[in-house]
């Protein structure tokens, strides 16, 4: 019985060609790329500022000079820039990562 069930509407899924009229098409956000695996790495292993967020809490981050270093260009290459950007919030007593905070403003302009 079943199978001699029919919709009574017909159903295509083939792109339509038009648009309706009064139909506004739905707004675009600007999605920002996920921060790459190699900056946080980075940030990690060659930090040189630390800064004590206390209950055994640190603020991890690369220096500008820092960033300037050989070995540090040589580990991120293109995205030594954005690395100038990153903070790493660091448990230490732990031992890992509690957040990795990206400055959001210029995050959109890149």
């Amino acid at each position: 019985m079943a199978s001699q069930f029919r919709s009574s509407r017909s159903r295509s899924f083939a792109p339509k060609i038009g648009r309706k009229p009064g139909r506004a098409l739905p707004s675009r956000t600007l999605a920002p790329s996920p921060l790459p695996g190699a900056v946080v790495d980075a940030v990690l292993r060659f930090h040189d500022e630390v800064q004590d967020q206390g209950g055994g809490r640190s603020l991890l981050r690369l220096s500008d000079e820092r960033l300037h270093d050989a070995e540090v260009e040589a580990a991120l290459g293109d995205l030594a820039p954005r690395a100038a950007r990153v903070s790493i919030l660091w448990n230490e007593r732990e031992g890992e990562i509690i957040r990795v905070l990206e400055d959001a403003a210029n995050r959109l302009a890149a």
